[in-house]
């Protein structure tokens, strides 16, 4: 007697919880889902069912988006090895460093301007715990304000285009990815508004959280430097937003555009070495593999799940709520939070989306709107314990004395934020389609 003998309710069941308790075993999530997919694939399915496995691992590896997603990385390695992010931070000084709380503020900046750079989201928040944590702690800022800032700063690249969630989202729910960046730099810019709102309040009602640099550090930059150093992001945000915007390139193409406008900037920074190009690839190299290993993973358990009537099993759960839509899209963005505590983004979004996207069609709402609303709940699941990837990102960097205790209290204010701008787009989505409708 096979799987199939327990129906789908039950399969469903025992589906989810053996992906839980292997995880419990520390496994990575790529063999966990890889397995489960096997085991219900010949259990349910019987020893013929191989051609479900090779036809969705086809389907998968052979997308033409998923180009886009190394050179995006080989992007955000070339630039954390680089001088760029570190000049910009130090212009930056200058035009931020008169205000309370204006090294925050300058920190949330350079973090928005790199995630326009590249949209790959680790290795700002490494590299802003490396250049704007010490900074601010030494001056005397606020130690939870200043952990607060780098890990929500740092995570605006799961909204920024050219943002890898995104990318992941259109290219499973089968939409425009450039509508989705379109669409997207609206709320990001909000949630921005946001950090630096909460930022300048609390600095202003009470200085010594973030006091103003002295003049003597003030001097040590120019007007006309700080200048300088906003010049090569920005060339590298317009080879990248711009060719997409202005109808010059694809997603795969921009990306392309913006590896190469990186390798310019950086030769003639005299910064371009054999020994940084090959560490950029080996880093793009290991961080592409893992998506790669969970994307195939997730495709073939989804795959085989929907063969089994698991996604009318549950649009027909979901559907069947006696409740108005937008309960609906609460009960699914209540889901995806939890699963982001306990789960990487990637997983979650190969997992869930395949599911979820057509019940939210099918509820009349814009798909669109919808990826928006599921970059914001990454963005939160990247803060939330307790396995929020920030924290162990920024733990990896951070002064001996700071613990994860400590940056999971800092993470409070912003996660509440993050939430505020997810509850604003819910109720209110022409935030997020105004420029695409």
């Amino acid at each position: 007697m096979g799987l199939s003998a327990l129906g789908i309710e039950y399969g469903s069941y025992i589906l989810v919880a053996s992906i839980f308790l292997l995880l419990l075993t520390g496994q990575p999530l790529a063999w966990v889902t890889g397995l489960v997919a096997l085991l219900f694939t010949f259990g349910w399915f019987g020893g013929n069912a191989l051609p479900l496995v090779t036809a969705r691992i086809f389907g998968f590896i052979t997308e033409y988006s998923l180009v886009a997603i190394p050179m995006f990385i080989l992007m955000a390695a070339l630039l954390d090895r680089s001088g760029i992010a570190k000049d910009l931070f130090n212009g930056m000084r200058v035009l931020a460093g008169r205000l309370p709380g204006g090294v925050a503020v300058q920190t949330l900046i350079v973090a928005i301007l790199m995630a326009a750079m590249s949209g790959v989201i680790g290795g700002e928040i490494v590299l802003l715990g490396i250049l704007a944590l010490p900074h601010m702690l030494r001056l005397g800022y606020d130690r939870n304000l200043s952990i607060g800032v780098v890990c929500a700063g740092g995570s605006l690249g799961t909204m920024m285009p050219p943002s890898i969630v995104l990318i992941i989202y259109g290219l499973v729910a089968s939409v425009s990815i450039a509508d989705l960046f379109v669409a997207a730099i609206t709320p990001a810019l909000l949630l921005l508004a946001f950090y630096v709102g909460y930022v300048l309040i609390i600095c202003m009602r009470n200085p010594q959280l973030g006091p103003p640099m002295s003049r003597e550090e003030l001097s040590s930059e120019s007007f006309l430097s700080a200048i300088r150093s906003i010049i090569a992001p920005l060339f590298i945000v317009a080879a990248v937003l711009g060719s997409i915007y202005g109808g010059i390139a694809s997603i795969t193409e921009a990306a392309a555009l913006g590896v190469s406008a990186v390798l310019v900037v950086a030769l003639l920074r005299r910064e371009l070495s054999i020994k940084m190009l090959e560490n950029s690839l080996v880093h793009t190299l290991e961080t592409c593999g893992m998506i790669i290993w969970i994307g195939i993973a997730a495709a073939v358990l989804v795959g085989v799940y929907n063969l089994m009537g698991g996604n009318r099993f549950v649009a027909d759960s979901i559907l069947g709520i006696d409740a108005p839509p937008v309960v609906i899209i609460m009960v699914m963005m209540l889901i995806l939070l939890v699963l982001g505590m306990f789960l990487d983004w990637i997983g979650i979004a190969l997992l869930t989306l395949p599911i979820f996207v057509p019940i939210v069609v099918k509820l009349g709402y814009d798909p669109i709107w919808f990826g928006i609303l599921f970059a914001v709940n990454m963005q939160v699941s990247y803060l939330t314990p307790p396995f929020g990837p920030a924290a162990f990102y920024l733990k990896s960097v951070a002064p001996k004395e700071i613990t994860l205790k400590h940056i999971y209290t800092a993470l409070l204010p912003f996660i509440a934020l993050q939430l505020v701008v997810l509850g604003i787009i819910l109720f209110y989505p022409p935030i997020a389609t105004w420029v695409v409708d």
